[in-house]
């Protein structure tokens, strides 16, 4: 049995492997061109390290990881020893996960946040990056949840609701998710950073796997100002895309859909994860849903010199 099938397997019965690292999702998102090494013990999956390889227009070699996957990286089984055993552990297990991924120029993927430990990389060469993703704790404590938004935030939502009577549907379908997703980059003179069919499968295997929602903001005259699409996993739930009609944005049905997005999944999981953001404009979008600034590392590493000559070129270059 390949690493891959013992890792379906796996992903079966583990229940803390987050979505982004489930065989599922790597189906839907990279199909063939994933693969894992995963560590075992006594016939038992401790430590495991999905990756997708891709061959960039150089033909250098990268391990990465999917289009609308917010982070991949070690997933390692929760140990109950003491904190200095415990580091001791993840040190021997990343650096032997890492030290089992086959022959590459570049890799680079996002960590899950909560893997904060990436001192053993470090000493093999690794950098990192710091990113900011947003999230919402507690779900279940409404009130806190929404004293926590910003007064204009609140606000927007009562008058979407009240005054211009917009609902929030969750009956419609992936396509008139799409017409609303492509405007977001339309507006920005933009090329949609994924395909069509990237968003159907993911809509497809969420489905099968009862794991996602579709958010459409509609007024009393049927016009569909924006809409959000939510998967999640029995830890958290995520915001992967949104959109929105350019025409009616202005109005602020998203703060509503977003409002409807988390109430929805207090019922399915623990936390909202908004996905965050570097843009300016967009993370205060979401600092201002009262969502808390959450750091999650960028790790990457360059081995073929001449790549990183070409990298280092560009960097001069900026």
């Amino acid at each position: 049995m390949t690493s891959k099938q013992k890792y379906r397997i796996h992903c079966e019965k583990e229940p803390t492997i987050p979505i982004f690292s489930q065989a599922w999702w790597l189906d839907a998102t990279a199909g063939e061109d994933w693969d894992v090494v995963i560590i075992e013990k006594n016939d038992e999956v401790i430590a495991s390290l999905p990756f997708v390889i891709r061959k960039n227009k150089l033909g250098f070699t990268l391990l990465t990881q999917p289009r609308l996957t917010q982070h991949l990286g070690p997933w390692l089984k929760i140990s109950s020893e003491k904190y200095a055993l415990k580091l001791g552990q993840e040190k021997d297990l990343i650096q032997e996960l890492f030290s089992k991924l086959p022959k590459h120029d570049y890799y680079i993927q996002n960590w899950y946040f909560e893997r904060t430990n990436w001192l053993p990389l470090y000493w093999m060469g690794y950098s990192q990056t710091t990113r900011y993703t947003y999230r919402i704790n507690k779900l279940s404590d409404f009130d806190l949840i929404w004293n926590g938004l910003q007064t204009n935030t609140r606000k927007r939502i009562k008058h979407c609701k009240e005054d211009l009577g917009i609902v929030v549907r969750t009956d419609l379908n992936i396509d008139d998710f799409i017409k609303l997703n492509r405007q977001v980059f339309y507006r920005q003179g933009m090329e949609v950073p994924y395909s069509d069919d990237l968003v159907y499968r993911i809509d497809e295997a969420a489905s099968k796997n009862k794991a996602k929602q579709i958010f459409i903001a509609e007024d009393p005259k049927g016009r569909r100002h924006g809409a959000l699409f939510l998967i999640w996993d029995s830890n958290s739930a995520y915001s992967i895309m949104e959109g929105s009609d350019p025409e009616l944005r202005g109005i602020g049905a998203n703060s509503l859909i977003r409002w409807e997005a988390v109430k929805f999944a207090s019922g399915v999981t623990k936390h909202f994860d908004f996905e965050g953001s570097m843009i300016e404009g967009v993370e205060r979008s979401y600092r201002a849903f009262g969502a808390i600034q959450t750091p999650y590392f960028s790790i990457s590493k360059t081995n073929s010199k001449v790549l990183r000559f070409l990298q280092t070129i560009r960097s001069i270059a900026k």
